[in-house]
């Protein structure tokens, strides 16, 4: 399989209202969309994958979620995943019992991992004019977490809850750093002496 894996193409997404952790370790949003031309010029149409989402549940099977596409890192499980108007909707979890999920979940919450990446074959696929292709057909093996996502339209979102926590945490750094610069004010005013 590690095989198959490499030979697979990759497309990044990074949806601006798409990818949103909610509760500790759910993630949710859209893993591609239709009709915008990524990095590489690719469009995937709709419809792309219903047979590949069909072939999968009829064998009982599950798209992985990977570490930046890497087969050997899997972080979590996307418990649900469905085509709609805009594009590939997914809803997972990241497995905080897994090291690298852990470290996926702290990078989400920080805000430095913004982006979702499909790891593919093209089935069906036409040239479109200017370059890169119309993906009509998309055998789906895989929706990776990534750093950097090939389409610019999107961006993760953390739900507005998310915000709390995060406030909380620079309280903590704000104060620690109070508490140093006190610290050093008390050290050089003994030093005077």
């Amino acid at each position: 399989m590690d095989g198959q894996i490499a030979d697979l193409e990759r497309k990044y997404c990074d949806a601006k209202d798409g990818v949103a952790l909610s509760g500790a370790t759910e993630i949710s949003g859209y893993a591609s969309l239709f009709g915008v031309p990524d990095g590489g010029g690719d469009v995937v149409m709709p419809g792309a994958y219903a047979a590949s989402l069909a072939a999968l549940a009829a064998a009982g099977r599950r798209v992985r979620m990977l570490w930046q596409h890497e087969a050997r890192e899997p972080v979590g499980v996307w418990d649900e995943m469905r085509e709609d108007a805009r594009g590939l909707w997914v809803k997972g979890r990241v497995l905080p019992e897994v090291t690298r999920g852990r470290e996926a979940l702290a990078l989400i919450r920080a805000g430095a991992i913004e982006g979702l990446s499909i790891g593919y074959r093209a089935v069906r696929a036409e040239p479109r004019p200017g370059g890169g292709r119309r993906l009509h057909e998309i055998e789906l093996w895989e929706v990776s977490l990534v750093t950097f996502p090939m389409l610019a339209e999107a961006r993760i979102a953390a739900k507005a809850g998310e915000a709390a926590p995060l406030a909380g945490l620079a309280e903590v750094f704000r104060m620690a750093g109070d508490e140093v610069a006190g610290r050093r004010a008390v050290r050089a005013h003994c030093e005077q002496r």
